[in-house]
């Protein structure tokens, strides 16, 4: 990282520039395009990539799953009735899949040649965030996916930069002070060498023929593929898949990167936006929302984790708003490493799950969620589980004997409880996985150092960048005013209405 970073005006950067968004159909992805077709309609053309059949399925899922949502509201405010003719003028869809190889499953022979011409950035935000994905669907965008990106990126004359988003939780369950340093090729979190990329895809394809070949259901070789990611995963010390593939794909980018400026940024937990397009925009089930609901649903009665343990969430917008304004401050830097930014709050302004339990005791003792029977659900202090054995003795004292009692008074009544029993059983089998999952993440006990990302913003300062446009300092957030008042009713209206 150079001693003093020098770059100009975000908004002129970007006028005039043509810039490829992966994965374009995402959380985030949404919130870039928005921000930058509102702040500078001036862009040249932003090129979306996203899955689809064709031509007109890309259209179609542009228009119900991107342009269509809430997000866009003010920027269809602003064009009123030209929004449709501003929208074709500035956004190319692209479609094809990142997962396809180096041409990124592009058909289209004249857009790819254009593409490779005019391009002047990519951001590559494509990536499977289940934590339990299958490993041959999280290998081929996490992983491969960032690969084939690369080397689209190199084959791109005037690309000035790439940046590849990945996650602070690549770390795995460290504990302490976790640095932005890149992982090295090969390099494993628990010593065990051997960790080899072509190797892990070729073992997938083992055991795929082999599932095959025995004939295995559809079902079958989902869990058999979902299983061997978190057995591989656990191999080389990472919890899951998801953290495991991202962290492979930042080797694969360091490694193969070149002379191409590169900046790989790893947000934390990403929750609804702060202040843009406007408070409380959120979209789909994000890691810590699942518990905020279920809590205002009555569902949650305990809970499992260190409860003054630090959980790091940053608003969306300053996330993207951290992506615009670290593209503009690396436009052709030569440099051997990847610049790394760890976005979040942990080091600078931590929120604790204590407060989270406040915050949604507060929201939902004042607003109570209206249940099936259209009374309003009561919610109070949940039980806390500080360890895995005693979350085991809950769940033995609450559920296994009744299990077992079950199971007993099944086999006396010829079966008559069978429905009953299995369901209970699967109830129980999905917590107990679900927590697995989630269990290195509640006991986390790592903060994020996020140094660059601070040099980043104190040179947007200098530079007298646009800073009030393009925030991401989580110091400036009032923790509980953000929840009470404007992520937990975002979540509620967004998510759960």
């Amino acid at each position: 990282m150079c001693s003093k970073m020098e770059f100009g005006s975000v908004l002129q950067f970007l006028e005039n520039k043509n810039i490829l968004v992966t994965g374009a159909t995402g959380f985030l992805a949404k919130i870039f395009v928005e921000k930058i077709l509102r702040e500078q309609p001036n862009v040249k053309k932003l090129y979306l990539l996203l899955r689809a059949a064709d031509a007109k399925s890309a259209s179609q899922r542009l228009h119900n799953e991107v342009i269509g949502k809430d997000l866009f509201r003010l920027v269809k405010e602003k064009w009123g009735a030209n929004m449709n003719s501003f929208i074709s003028e500035k956004i190319v869809l692209v479609p094809g899949d990142i997962s396809y190889g180096d041409e990124l499953g592009v058909k289209d022979s004249h857009l790819k040649e254009e593409m490779w011409r005019e391009l002047d950035v990519i951001v590559n935000l494509a990536a499977t965030t289940n934590f339990d994905e299958r490993y041959d669907l999280a290998l081929g965008v996490n992983t491969l996916g960032a690969k084939h990106v690369l080397c689209f990126a190199k084959k791109c004359i005037k690309l000035k930069v790439l940046v590849h988003v990945s996650t602070a939780y690549v770390s795995g369950e460290k504990a302490g002070l976790i640095l932005e340093t890149p992982y090295k090729m090969g390099k494993t979190l628990n010593g065990v060498s051997g960790l080899d990329i072509d190797e892990e895809k070729k073992l997938i394809d083992e055991k795929l023929n082999e599932l095959q070949a025995q004939g295995a259901t559809d079902e079958a070789i989902k869990e058999a593929m979902k299983d061997m990611g978190i057995q591989r995963a656990k191999v080389y010390g990472w919890p899951n898949t998801y953290v495991f593939t991202k962290a492979m794909g930042e080797m694969v980018v360091g490694h193969l990167k070149g002379n191409l400026s590169v900046v790989i940024l790893r947000p934390t937990i990403v929750t609804s936006t702060y202040k843009e397009p406007f408070p409380g925009w959120v979209e789909g089930v994000r890691t810590i929302d699942g518990l905020a609901v279920g809590y205002g649903k009555g569902r949650l009665t305990c809970f499992l984790g260190d409860i003054n343990g630090i959980v790091d969430v940053i608003p969306a917008d300053m996330v993207v708003n951290a992506i615009i304004v670290s593209m503009v401050a690396h436009v052709n830097e030569l440099s051997d490493e990847s610049i790394i930014y760890q976005v979040g709050s942990s080091v600078r302004h931590p929120v604790r799950y204590t407060n989270l339990q406040d915050y949604g005791l507060t929201y939902f003792t004042n607003k109570p969620w209206i249940g099936k029977d259209g009374k309003p659900v009561k919610v109070g202090r949940v039980k806390v589980l500080d360890s895995m054995n005693s979350f085991r003795r809950y769940m033995a004292l609450r559920y296994l004997l009744l299990l077992k009692g079950l199971e007993l008074a099944n086999v006396a009544f010829c079966h008559y409880f069978d429905g009953m029993y299995s369901d209970l059983n699967r109830k129980i089998k999905f917590v107990m996985r679900l927590v697995e999952l989630y269990k290195p993440y509640l006991f986390f006990q790592g903060v994020f150092d996020d140094m660059n990302t601070e040099k980043l913003r104190m040179a947007a300062r200098e530079n007298n960048i646009e800073t009030d446009m393009f925030y991401f300092d989580p110091k400036s957030i009032e923790w509980d005013d953000y929840f009470i008042n404007i992520h937990i009713p975002g979540v509620v209206k967004y998510v759960f209405k």
